[in-house]
């Protein structure tokens, strides 16, 4: 005698599975790895570092009175 299954139920499960098949594909097309995000994030933080080293603020003149 054939299993009896849950028509509904199997229908979510195939929908999952070709979401998890087309999320795979996505992050093997455009994901980066862990090193390349850390040295991503080190390369802009250095970046930042050295545009705020070289900002000018400025001064209020009410501070001079």
């Amino acid at each position: 005698m054939a299993e009896i299954i849950n028509l509904r139920r199997a229908r979510k499960q195939a929908r999952r599975a070709e979401a998890a098949a087309i999320a795979a594909q996505n992050r093997a097309l455009h994901g980066r790895s862990g090193a390349e995000r850390d040295a991503a994030a080190a390369t802009e933080a250095l970046e930042t570092r050295r545009w705020q080293a070289h900002v000018m603020t400025r001064r209020n003149p009410e501070d001079e009175r």
